[in-house]
């Protein structure tokens, strides 16, 4: 029997690598190199290569399940939907719309993103939205529109990054996290450019830097006002770049200048002459690039101290032209477009603001419903679940995992089980859904077509290759469903290729536009960058006339590459600012900030900091790659890392367990010994549940303007286990 290949994309990180799936005729799936995309090239990690384990039944949900006591027991689908639609119709009466959250997560489709925020706003008539993704880049995503007037992980394709010359990595262990990447980077140094990495652990990325500074956890930000003011004292600002596309220079750099050589060094330690050596090598070449990742934004200071970043691209020329500026490294599979859509607390469809009333008008009518009844901006990730059990009663949630992944994460556990109502759709029986009244299994990646959008800002089609189990169904499925039960008959289609039409029309004219984007245009392009504007008089795709095609007239473009080979219709934008800067009077912003401290630094009682991140052969809260035997035997479990200084002064031996205990908890895991690591640092990984959940001790303190938690760092102490 002949089989066919469907070109498709990985489910896990922002590379959204590129892959061919195979039906085998034994059954099963088998991936296979697809050379033609770029990000990839073909190549993949283990994560991708081992993908399609998890469309086994033997790991993954099959059938709803509904709990019965202390269990969850098989259910028809009509009967879980049905309860699920009771319930949030009964919470909703009692106690108001507001007593219904949802939160959705940075795997979801673009459809099912753009779909879950209509639900919530129309169907429930609730503000309180928000999804695991503000735990990723909302503090490079503020300081981004602070700084640019727009946000999009990169400014520029990948493949910008081996022709300019140099480029300064911050917080980001990409050979593990995103290895097929890596090779943009070696590629940079064969050419001749530099590599410096920022990280308080010598990680295998750090390896392949020409320089590797290493800060003490919580101290990125005055790092990078460290540099700025070196950068000005040596005289290497370019004066007139910063006169011609930038404001509020003077106040940055009287901010800076408060940040002195030898006072960095204090803070960070990190030495004035590796200090120095890092402005050289930025400074000297034509072009740079600095890029940011969970290191300095995953902190309650995110913002300033990605904007302090940010301040030294503007002040050296290096943001809005040719092979330089600033980017951020997404994380997630579809960070990028999970929040441009519609399920963050504050956004409408387009990247709009929800508190915009033109925005609301424009939505509104989209969705054809009254501006007024749409609700204002909730409540941001943590501060929701925070108020589960209390404010909030009922939760539907979507593809996350926050009993693993979120900080606080045994308070987060108590408010879920605290709810008067869980429903949970997932792939797989995940902390969260062994929580839940009502489980309902879901379609993935190779069994669903929806579109993602990449790190680089890359709209791409995942298309279905296989068919999922008989009684698994699609999330649009169920909303489609849940609104009907709910009283809304029209609005929310399961066709995902209708879903994304709608999609492209909420979008138009907004800063994420999309208008000018259709499947048939990201399968035989190979993705398209946005903003895409639709153009007016541009035909459908059968060549006539076509009102449905004829989207708003194209605003003023932020970028430099428009022409297109095809008459009235816009190419996409692969690189933004060339020309302007997506703010006003088209200028760059400085920002003036100033370091401060971490809001939990170390005493007698926690004297050690902890970091997190992440292992190469396991993904986010691991729900999905612990289920994978090959990832399990590379990666079986938590760890917790330190220095051999620390080791000795505790009297531990590799493999001997820890506790490390913050003012949140206590976490258990072997002792791996290194000396990348600094004696004042210890680093745990958090794909793990159990005694070895590093989010139990992680601080939820939030930044004042992204409200991202603050993963990075906190305060601890760390203590050999003895045998009972």
């Amino acid at each position: 029997m002949e089989t066919t290949s469907t070109p498709t994309h990985c489910p896990y990180c922002a590379l959204q690598c590129g892959m061919n799936i195979t039906p085998l005729p034994q059954g099963g799936v088998e991936v296979t190199e697809r050379a033609d995309f770029p990000v990839n090239r073909g190549a993949l990690c283990g994560k991708g290569r081992t993908a399609p384990a998890v469309l086994s039944s033997a790991v993954r949900l099959t059938s709803p399940l509904v709990r019965s006591g202390d269990r969850l027991v098989p259910a028809s689908w009509g009967d879980a939907l049905d309860l699920i639609a009771e319930r949030l119709g009964a919470a909703r009466e009692r106690y108001g719309p507001d007593a219904l959250g949802v939160f959705g997560g940075g795997g979801l489709t673009n459809e099912k993103a753009y779909t879950l925020g209509k639900f919530a706003r129309v169907v429930l008539g609730t503000s309180q939205i928000d999804y695991n993704g503000r735990f990723c880049m909302s503090s490079a995503a503020a300081a981004g529109t602070k700084a640019f007037g727009l946000d999009r992980g990169l400014p520029f394709p990948l493949e910008d990054i081996p022709r300019t010359g140099c480029v300064i990595l911050v917080g980001s262990n990409l050979a593990e996290t995103m290895p097929p990447s890596l090779r943009f980077f070696s590629e940079l140094r064969e050419n001749g450019g530099t590599l410096i990495v920022v990280d308080p652990r010598r990680t295998k990325t750090a390896e392949q830097a020409d320089l590797h500074l290493a800060p003490r956890p919580g101290t990125d930000l005055a790092l990078a006002l460290g540099l700025l003011h070196l950068v000005v004292a040596e005289g290497r600002t370019d004066e007139a770049y910063i006169q011609e596309r930038t404001t509020g220079w003077e106040e940055a750099r009287a901010a800076a200048m408060a940040h002195w050589p030898e006072y960095v060094e204090r803070i960070t330690g990190v030495s004035v002459p590796q200090l120095r050596e890092a402005v050289r090598l930025f400074c000297e070449p034509e072009s740079a690039m600095v890029l940011t990742a969970r290191g300095p934004e995953q902190q309650a200071k995110g913002t300033d101290t990605v904007g302090a970043w940010i301040n030294l691209c503007l002040a050296t020329g290096r943001a809005g032209r040719p092979l330089s500026g600033y980017g951020c490294l997404t994380g997630q599979g579809n960070g990028q477009g999970g929040r441009e859509h519609g399920q963050k607390a504050d956004q409408l469809p387009g990247y709009r603001k929800l508190d915009d009333p033109a925005a609301r008008r424009h939505v509104a009518d989209v969705w054809g419903v009254d501006p007024d009844s749409l609700p204002g901006p909730g409540r941001s990730a943590y501060e929701l679940l925070d108020a589960l059990g209390t404010d909030i009663r009922t939760l539907l949630l979507m593809g996350s995992n926050p009993v693993v992944s979120a900080p606080r994460a045994a308070h987060i556990e108590e408010r879920l089980r605290s709810l008067d109502f869980l429903a949970v759709a997932d792939v797989v029986l995940s902390e969260t859904a062994e929580l839940a009244d009502v489980v309902l299994p879901v379609t993935q990646w190779a069994e669903e077509t929806g579109t993602t959008t990449s790190l680089e800002g890359r709209v791409l089609l995942r298309r279905q290759a296989i068919t999922p189990p008989p009684d698994v169904r699609s999330d649009l499925h169920v909303l489609h469903e849940l609104a009907a039960r709910l009283g809304v008959e029209k609005g929310f289609p399961t066709d995902p290729e209708e879903v994304f039409e709608e999609l492209r029309r909420a979008s138009a004219g907004g800063p994420a536009d999309y208008s000018g984007i259709t499947y048939r245009r990201l399968a035989e392009e190979n993705g398209v960058f946005w903003p895409c504007p639709g153009t007016t008089g541009v035909t459908d795709e059968d060549g006539e006339d076509g009102e449905d095609t004829v989207l708003d007239a194209l605003p003023d473009d932020p970028a430099g590459d428009t022409e297109s080979a095809v008459p009235g219709v816009h190419p996409g934008t692969p690189r933004l600012f060339l020309d302007r800067f997506a703010t006003e009077d088209g200028r760059a912003r400085f920002v003036a900030v100033a370091h401060r401290a971490s809001a939990e630094e170390p005493d007698a009682e926690y004297p050690l900091l902890l970091t997190t991140g992440r292992v190469v052969s396991q993904y986010q809260s691991g729900a999905q790659t612990r289920r994978v035997a090959e990832l399990n035997a590379a990666a079986p479990g938590p760890f917790v890392e330190l220095h051999p200084r620390l080791a000795a002064r505790l009297g531990a031996d590799e493999g001997d367990p820890l506790a490390v205990v913050s003012r949140r908890g206590r976490a258990v895991a072997p002792a791996r010994i290194t000396t990348t690591i600094r004696p004042d640092t210890v680093f745990m990984p958090f794909h793990w549940p159990g005694e070895g959940r590093a989010n139990t001790l992680t601080n939820p303190a939030l930044d004042p303007t992204s409200r991202m938690p603050e993963f990075k760092v906190c305060a601890v102490r760390v203590e050999a286990v003895r045998p009972v």
